[in-house]
């Protein structure tokens, strides 16, 4: 037993140098990889042909370890520029990894996001206003009614806005850059707001307009039968729709433990809350079309259909400065909800190394995405208690004895501060990664330690 011992213990120190290694065999892989060559750097090397350990492959070709690094030295000219070089090519690498890493978990979030949101039924929907629209135009050309004009208009801006909003979504998953760190998944609240300021209003002042001008300069209408059989179409199409998004922002507001009506005040999913405003606005704009063509129809006067389409574009108005005002506060930098902010705030106070927490921000940034900020009061008996349990106290106390003089002293000092203080960095770096992993919305974690 002893002697095995003995054996185990030279065989542990025994040092493997250049010599030994020097005739090791390498593959061409690894030769390239680790040596950072070329294809056409190895057909000048000797080569050998060894058997592969697998009866069903061919042999292979291997290189000379020796002959493999004098060529890397020839190629780089010293080992500090191969080095250089191996560093480079691991930080590409690293940043190669890193960008695959973000592009699958955006494109999950993508995935996610149109998934929550029923592409399927949004697209319909994007079709539905372009039919209604182009039927809704020939009713009008056919009638010259100024409500179903509005009720036109009123669709080819649900349609644009649609588009539009289509556009900020798939801008809204494009990777962070040096310039927009964050990310730009405001640009969904972006596009909403450039709806709500550009298509909503045209679509309303274009309904004022023709409704102003048929009160001062009024005109018999046609017959009305074409066109409450395309009301009547729309109403059940937009009616359907409505239903859908009713559904969808109450399963997503059980989910964020809000009520209907505080998740669509606070805008928490601007691309349902849009289509939500959108079909309810259609079906009120299709009745009050309908009823004041209806009263054209039993009156003979015009003047209602006129009133018609005032109304619908008031109600294109009302919606419009809705998306305006909801856009404008989540475009600011709304906070999440106070519940969610003591959660998280109670997370880091329950650390022991943490003795008090300030000035604590949590910001929505759209897309399920949080970022948090807090200012962090560390105790540092603590910081300096799991220093020390990774150091060798019996160590430490013979440099505290061997020191004598002031600059030892110093010396002394400035070592183990430096320790502590990297200390006090990885319990930033363990809470920044705890508060993350318990809250997966929390994409962006800023600790200031005070």
């Amino acid at each position: 037993s002893i002697t095995l011992n003995s054996f185990k213990i030279r065989m542990w120190k025994r040092e493997y140098g250049a010599k030994y290694t020097q005739n090791n065999f390498i593959t061409a892989v690894r030769a390239m990889n680790e040596f950072c060559l070329k294809p056409s750097d190895l057909e000048q090397l000797r080569k050998i042909r060894r058997r592969s350990p697998h009866d069903d492959t061919e042999a292979f070709t291997v290189f000379l370890r020796s002959d493999v690094e004098a060529k890397a030295l020839d190629v780089w000219g010293s080992h500090e520029a191969l080095a250089r070089e191996r560093n480079l090519r691991k930080e590409v690498e690293r940043e190669y990894q890193e960008n695959i890493f973000r592009n699958q978990r955006l494109l999950q979030e993508y995935k996610d996001f149109w998934g929550n949101t029923k592409l399927f039924t949004y697209l319909c929907s994007v079709l539905r206003n372009g039919l209604n629209f182009f039927f809704k135009l020939l009713a009008w050309v056919y009638t010259g009614s100024a409500s179903m004009f509005s009720e036109a208009i009123h669709s080819l801006a649900d349609t644009c806005n649609q588009a539009l909003l289509a556009l900020g979504i798939s801008q809204s998953v494009r990777n962070p850059d040096a310039v927009h760190p964050y990310g730009f998944s405001n640009m969904r609240y972006i596009a909403s707001l450039i709806s709500g300021v550009g298509i909503f209003m045209m679509g309303a002042g274009l309904s004022w307009y023709h409704g102003i001008m048929g009160l001062l300069h009024p005109e018999p209408i046609e017959s009305l039968l074409w066109a409450y059989c395309i009301l009547a179409g729309s109403l059940v199409s937009e009616g359907a729709t409505l239903l859908v998004a009713i559904n969808e922002i109450k399963r997503s507001a059980r989910q964020q433990g809000l009520s209907f009506y505080e998740y669509v005040m606070q805008s928490r999913d601007p691309s349902t809350n849009v289509v939500l405003l959108e079909d309810a606005a259609a079906v009120l704009g299709v009745i009050l079309a309908a009823g004041c063509m209806g009263l054209t129809s039993l009156t003979g006067n015009p003047a209602y259909d006129s009133l018609g389409s005032l109304g619908v574009g008031t109600l294109l108005g009302t919606v419009s400065a809705f998306l305006i005002y909801t856009n404008t506060e989540a475009l600011l930098g709304r906070s999440i909800q106070a519940e969610r902010v003591q959660k998280l705030t109670e997370f880091l106070e329950n650390d022991p190394a943490v003795r008090a927490i300030h000035d604590v921000k949590a910001t929505d940034m759209g897309l399920s995405k949080v970022r948090f900020k807090a200012e962090v009061d560390f105790d540092g008996r603590v910081v300096t208690r799991s220093y020390l349990e990774k150091q060798d106290i019996d160590q430490i106390l013979n440099d505290i004895q061997r020191v004598k003089t002031p600059e030892e002293l110093e010396n002394f000092m400035l070592k183990h501060g430096e320790n502590i203080i990297d200390t006090l960095g990885a319990e930033v770096d363990r809470l920044e990664k705890e508060l993350k992993q318990r809250n997966p919305e929390v994409r962006h974690v800023d600790l200031e330690i005070l």
